[in-house]
């Protein structure tokens, strides 16, 4: 009996392995589970149910195609060939296309994308801005051919025909696409700018419009400083790409619409106004017209010596009232003048000579004290009607009291 090696061995299951037609493009149902993405892009998970497990491998090249992120616990289906790793001696699935289970990979992309997104406040209201009412130029992006740039073009230019329109032409669908619409909204932000920005397309499947649910497109909608309106599709269609805008069309037509005025509802609102006005107008005038000959009408301007007289009455009266306050201000002024003479008068010193008193001088100087004098002084005696030269004989001063 021959002796193999482990390699040899090996090797030999691995060739039974690729030899059997039922082992490849087969699809395996089941759980994920220790699902581990690497740093160079391949990922390494099992596939189990209840009873068994399947080691699987998913390159880089096949796993950059999976549209959702593939988490632990998802039931998904596998599209692969069942090989050996020699290394190992373990037999595994070499994926080429993962699709989760009941629902559609798009539908599970864009609802985790969405989540993701959401979380990252991408999609807040208060974060929308607002359309300028009267914009001057228009920059879109959209394909170059099609329908959409054709109904944008005569909306706008039915509803505003000074419109100025400006594209950046882009697939809208394919791989490039989301790269192309991109570039195409950072370029009107930073090259071009424009006052509003159309970004859509036409309607179609959700793998046509999926480009405008990509992350690169979304987030170029929302970092824009150009107001965006979303026009993707059909009134149906709903794409990331809406909820990032600052508004939703419904279609490109819709998205014209809301993006300029139409000229002539706003020249019926100008005629209105200008109705309004004149009609405004005319009853304020028929109101002051009505408040004037109401004023002429009334009997001072009919005899407007009655509203001097009653000046001239009013006058006379605080005339009087002045008078007599002036009157009673000088008796009482005079009154006090008269108590004050009264009182200068009773202090005079020619009041007090005539009753009997004499004031005595020397050389023209009072003299209050006989001190002030010697025996043979000549004073001077001053009295109510004349004056006396007298000399002092003998002085006698005045005994102190106790």
């Amino acid at each position: 009996m021959a002796v193999h090696s482990v390699s040899d061995l090996t090797r030999y299951i691995k060739r039974l392995f690729d030899r059997e037609n039922v082992l490849r493009n087969l699809q395996v149902c089941g759980e994920l589970s220790n699902f581990k993405k690497y740093a160079s892009g391949h990922c390494y998970f099992t596939l189990k149910d209840a009873a068994s497990c399947l080691k699987c491998v998913m390159f880089r090249s096949r796993a950059q195609g999976v549209r959702f992120v593939p988490e632990n616990g998802m039931k998904v289906v596998l599209t692969g060939t069942v090989s050996v790793y020699e290394r190992d001696g373990l037999y595994q699935l070499y994926v080429e296309q993962m699709i989760p289970e009941g629902t559609g990979e798009l539908a599970l992309a864009f609802e985790q994308l969405k989540k993701k997104l959401e979380a990252e406040g991408l999609f807040d209201i208060s974060k929308k801005k607002v359309l300028p009412p009267f914009p001057k130029r228009i920059g879109i992006v959209t394909s170059q051919s099609g329908a959409v740039l054709r109904d944008i073009f005569h909306v706008s230019k039915r509803r505003w025909p000074s419109i100025q329109l400006v594209l950046y032409p882009v697939q809208v669908q394919g791989d490039d696409a989301a790269t192309q619409i991109a570039k195409g909204i950072t370029f009107f932000n930073r090259a071009f700018p424009v006052d509003v920005l159309i970004v859509g397309r036409g309607g179609g499947s959700m793998e046509d419009l999926w480009a405008f649910n990509e992350e690169c497109v979304v987030r170029a909608i929302y970092e824009s400083d150009i107001p965006v309106i979303s026009a993707v599709g059909h009134e149906t269609d709903v794409t990331l790409s809406d909820f990032a805008s600052d508004v939703r069309a419904a279609t490109p037509s819709q998205a014209a619409e809301l993006a300029v005025p139409d000229h002539y509802e706003l020249l019926r609102y100008v005629r209105v106004i200008k109705t309004r006005l004149r009609e405004q107008a005319r009853r304020c005038m028929d109101t002051k017209r009505l408040k004037l000959n109401a004023c002429l009408g009334h009997t001072l301007f009919r005899t407007p010596e009655m509203l001097l007289a009653a000046r001239r009455e009013r006058l006379d009266r605080t005339m009087e009232q002045f008078d007599a306050l002036l009157e009673k201000n000088m008796q009482a002024k005079q009154h006090r003048l008269e108590l004050a003479l009264k009182k200068l008068d009773m202090l005079s010193p020619a009041q007090v000579l005539m009753r009997g008193y004499a004031m005595v001088e020397r050389d023209g100087t009072s003299v209050t004290s006989v001190r002030d004098v010697v025996c043979g002084s000549l004073l001077s005696l001053c009295m109510k009607d004349g004056r006396l030269a007298v000399r002092v004989d003998s002085i006698q001063p005045a005994e102190r009291t106790m």
